[in-house]
Parts: structure tokens; C-alpha cells; sequence
């Protein structure tokens, strides 16, 4: 890798800059940490549901300043100023996935290695580009393929009756609604973006069935504390996977957590953030055996 390909990455990075208009929230647009020349190690971040690259921003900033290269995008429909936006309601997949290998691609011109790193939905969106390209090293960290207190084998039926059913906004928290919520992402999500990722998760699932993944190492992290995605639907694609080549995938579970899903976002009030970096940044930096 040479100084074309990382300025080929800067600009195209650039212009991915310029779809974060005057209409997304000064902290809510794509995120890039990166150094005058290539280095060795490259990051990509994949932020969640509703969620901004804001989510990553204390991780991200910790690995640039030691040294590695980071670009985290913003999910098409998410970042707005406006929290009640209804953006969302017309998230579709072939959106995320082109986002994540736009993505991907900036991060090849950045580091000679690159790990790809997904939070909820993007840990599905993590999962899938190992499916499917050949990266370094994938983490996936509480992915939604299926969801907490739902069995798998419901999870298609979910999907389809969620995609069948009108699309609504819910609250996260139907109490406090957005009250005390970081102001970069949103307090609702409407419930056909939920099937699109349960949909894209059956569909992960039928292609890792019968086809190893690009990805030769690959780690799934599990949150013992989860209340929001399902736990066994993790093990159960690392099981797919693990068919195809045992040494491929690492199952790791982060503990110790008051019960939580987003144990990421760093203007969480508490610790809850800067316990669970101490259990994922050996995870980050491990260059396996």
C-alpha cells in the first residue's frame, strides 16, 4: 500500500463527508481518524439502530491516538438534528450493506490491515461482510439476529409479520421516551426497519449454512447482561460458521454488566460505557495466533 491508495481513500472519504448536510446533527455525521500516511492497523466502525457514528466516538478516538487509522460511517436515514425524524421509516438493506462496504473500502486505502467492528445492527452489518469479503478480522458485537425473549425458530415469523403489519415508530422507552437520551441519536424506531435486519439475519444465516465465510477470522461478542438481541441466535450462527472451519470464529462474552444492550455509547450517564472498553479493547487489538 502506497500514498495513492491512502490519498484515493482520504478523497473518497470526502466525498462520502459531503452527504452530511446543514439537516444532520453536528455530531451525528461520518467520523474519520486517520494519519498523514498509511498505517498499519485500520478500524471500521458500525454504529447501531437509530444510533450515529457518535456512538464509537470514545473507542475510535482511543485507537487513533494509538496509532491506528479509523473511519466510521454514518448508516443512511440516521445522524439527523431532528430526533422525531421519520428518515428511518425507508431504512432498507442493499442501503446499510452498500454503506458498510463504502466503508470497507476507504479503510483498505487507510491500514494495511483492517478490522471491521459492528455494534447491534451494525454487528449484523459486521457479520454480513464477513460472510461475504475478505477482511482481516471481524467483530460483532451483540448483533441483531433475533431478538431477546423471542425463540429462533419464531424469528421468521416475526419478520414477516412485522413487514406485513404497518410501519410504525415505538419508543425505546415507552416511559421516559427521549428524556436523558444522548441528543445524536434517535428515541424511536419504526418496526419494518426491525424486519429488514431480522430478514438480512435469516438470510446470513441460509448463506453461512452452506458457504464458508471470506472472513477467516472472525469474533462474535455476547453481552452475559443482554436484555435487547438474542444471545443463542449468536452462538447459533458462530455454530454455521465453526461447521465450515472450527478455527474460524472466536465466541467471546463480555461480563459483569447491569442488564443492557447499548453497552457502547459513550454519553451514557454512569460507567457502563468504560467498563464494557475494558473488556473489548483486548478484543480490538488482538492479532490473533
Amino acid at each position: 500500500m502506497g500514498s495513492s491508495e491512502h490519498a484515493a481513500a482520504l478523497r473518497r472519504f470526502a466525498a462520502l463527508a459531503l452527504r452530511d448536510d446543514d439537516t444532520i446533527h453536528p455530531r451525528g455525521g461520518s467520523m474519520l481518524l486517520a494519519h498523514r500516511s498509511p498505517t498499519r492497523r485500520a478500524f471500521v466502525f458500525l454504529h447501531g439502530l437509530t444510533a450515529s457514528p457518535m456512538q464509537w466516538d470514545a473507542l475510535a478516538r482511543r485507537l487513533h491516538g494509538h496509532g491506528d487509522s479509523v473511519v466510521v460511517p454514518r448508516l443512511p436515514g440516521h445522524g439527523a438534528r431532528n430526533q422525531l425524524t421519520t428518515q428511518l421509516r425507508d431504512l432498507r438493506t442493499p442501503h446499510l450493506i452498500g454503506a458498510a462496504r463504502e466503508a470497507l473500502a476507504i479503510a483498505r486505502g487507510l491500514g494495511t490491515s483492517v478490522t471491521v467492528v459492528g455494534f447491534s445492527l451494525g454487528g449484523l452489518l459486521a457479520a454480513w461482510l464477513a460472510q461475504h469479503e475478505r477482511v482481516e478480522h471481524v467483530v460483532a458485537i451483540a448483533p441483531v439476529l433475533g431478538i431477546a425473549g423471542i425463540p429462533q425458530i419464531a424469528t421468521p415469523l416475526l419478520a414477516a409479520g412485522l413487514s406485513a403489519l404497518p410501519n410504525v415508530f415505538l419508543w425505546w422507552d415507552p416511559v421516559r421516551r427521549g428524556r436523558n437520551l444522548p441528543d445524536h441519536g434517535y428515541p424511536r424506531y419504526p418496526t419494518h426497519a426491525i424486519a429488514e435486519a431480522l430478514h438480512l439475519a435469516g438470510a446470513l444465516a441460509r448463506f453461512a449454512r452452506t458457504t464458508p465465510p471470506a472472513t477467516r477470522r472472525i469474533t462474535i461478542v455476547t453481552n452475559a447482561s443482554e436484555t435487547g438481541v438474542n444471545n443463542g441466535a449468536a452462538r447459533a450462527l458462530a455454530r454455521l460458521w465453526q461447521a465450515h472451519d472450527a478455527g474460524a470464529v472466536l465466541l467471546r462474552r463480555i461480563t459483569g454488566l447491569p442488564p443492557s444492550h447499548d453497552v457502547i455509547e459513550p454519553l451514557r450517564p454512569g460507567t457502563l460505557a468504560r467498563r464494557a472498553y475494558r473488556q473489548l479493547l483486548p478484543i480490538l487489538y488482538d492479532d490473533g495466533p
